[in-house]
């Protein structure tokens, strides 16, 4: 959320004529059944865990319109957009849609190791994203 509150504060400023597009991008669920096992996942608890999903994208949006409305950004077109799938492609997709000019985006600040195994979505979209991208880090 630092992220949204440093492009509110400090990019837009010195912007006319803004959009600001809020993405929020839910993993694809990875659901198995291991039946070999003996265990198998049931509906109720695909529900379950989508719902979850679901109030957690509610949760997420609702904070970032918090952030909005504090900072008075009711000359600021806000669209929401919630993707699903890999982050890196589905933020880097959603430049090419929007026509964005710029792309902020913050870290998780994740150690050299994990970011190493792992790979980071901001270095990605840095890399492959069709426009300037500003990376965010919470101080």
């Amino acid at each position: 959320m630092f992220a949204l509150y440093w492009c509110i504060t400090k990019l837009i400023p010195h912007t006319t004529n803004v959009k600001l597009v809020l993405l929020y991008v839910q993993p694809t669920p990875a659901f198995h059944s291991f039946i070999a096992s003996g265990c198998a996942f049931y509906n109720d608890v695909i529900l379950d865990m989508d719902k979850y999903c679901i109030d957690l994208v509610d949760s997420v949006m609702e904070r970032a319109g918090d952030i909005c409305k504090k900072l008075n950004t009711t000359d600021i077109k806000i669209e929401r957009i919630i993707g699903r799938g890999d982050a890196k492609d589905v933020i880097c997709n959603a430049v090419k849609k929007f026509e964005a000019d710029t792309l902020v985006m913050g870290t998780h600040s994740y150690g050299f190791f994990k970011r190493a195994l792992v790979g980071s979505v901001s270095d990605y979209c840095a890399m492959y994203a069709k426009c300037p991208v500003v990376i965010v880090k919470h101080p």
